[in-house]
């Protein structure tokens, strides 16, 4: 049996709707890519749930919509940490020594979030990054800092903290800057180093994190078209294309400009999104 040819009027609002999804996914990588330079988030915080209702309304299958998200999340950061990196690096604000250490747990640490990621069901993967996003959330809206009170740890220090940031950036599709910031600051590392070393770190745990989500979810069968895996193609070249470019502004905002107001707001957006997830 053929299948049913589109019509012209079909065609055309088929391609609209394309249009539409990409724009979407530029508008998120401006997002996401202010966000990385500004707080060394790699915007992954954001991009995961509004993946996760863009797929919700394309209709893909809720069995692997989140996956989906999360896996797309952490290529787009490729990206954007790449640029940010090489803003910060310009100021010559990353702790190269304290990056190398921590990279070494980061490598694993990923790789095995990236598998119990994917041995959670999609719902209840979708609490969790609920329960996390509503966490950072108040983390960020009350401005809740550990104090500077140590030194920065030894090698195995360095490399036992990356495993377990790595882990869990790989769980829920981030960059790691919400767990690398306040360790390293913990640590006593002054914000902007810290800021610009956890942008470092977020560019391994995110290729890392990718390539296992790619592999995973290969043979899934109820994967859209255009998927490399758990990686979405449309939604990672249109997050990536814009969010190279608003990386570096993030950047410089971040050498520039008190954000707490923006912190503040960006907790808001966090705690609803939170919240409607375990809705």
């Amino acid at each position: 049996m053929q299948p049913r040819r589109l019509l012209p009027e079909e065609t055309r609002i088929n391609q609209f709707e394309e249009f539409m999804e990409f724009l979407l996914y530029l508008l998120l990588g401006a997002v996401a890519g202010v966000l990385a330079g500004l707080f060394g988030v790699g915007g992954g915080i954001i991009i995961v749930p509004v993946l996760v209702f863009s797929f919700t309304a394309q209709g893909i299958d809720p069995h692997v919509l989140t996956h989906l998200a999360v896996g797309t999340s952490l290529a787009t950061i490729v990206f954007t940490s790449i640029n940010s990196v090489l803003e910060h690096q310009r100021k010559g604000a990353v702790l190269w020594p304290t990056f190398a250490w921590m990279s070494l747990g980061i490598l694993l640490g990923a790789s095995l979030g990236s598998f119990t990621a994917a041995a959670i069901q999609g719902p209840v993967l979708q609490k969790i990054i609920g329960v996390f996003a509503i966490t950072i959330a108040i983390q960020m809206g009350l401005e809740l800092k550990p104090k500077a009170s140590r030194a920065v740890p030894g090698k195995l220090g360095l490399t036992a903290a990356g495993g377990v940031t790595g882990w869990a950036s790989a769980i829920f599709g981030i960059g790691g800057g919400t767990l690398t910031v306040p360790f390293l600051t913990w640590r006593s590392v002054p914000m902007q180093q810290a800021v610009a070393t956890s942008s470092a770190c977020g560019l391994p745990i995110a290729a890392v994190g990718a390539l296992s989500f790619m592999v995973i979810g290969w043979q899934q069968p109820e994967l859209p078209q255009w998927s490399f895996g758990f990686i979405y193609l449309p939604a990672m070249v249109g997050i990536a294309i814009t969010s190279m470019f608003f990386a570096r502004f993030g950047a410089r905002l971040a050498h520039k400009l008190s954000p707490r107001l923006l912190k503040r707001l960006f907790a808001l957006l966090l705690l609803c999104v939170g919240g409607s997830f375990l809705l």
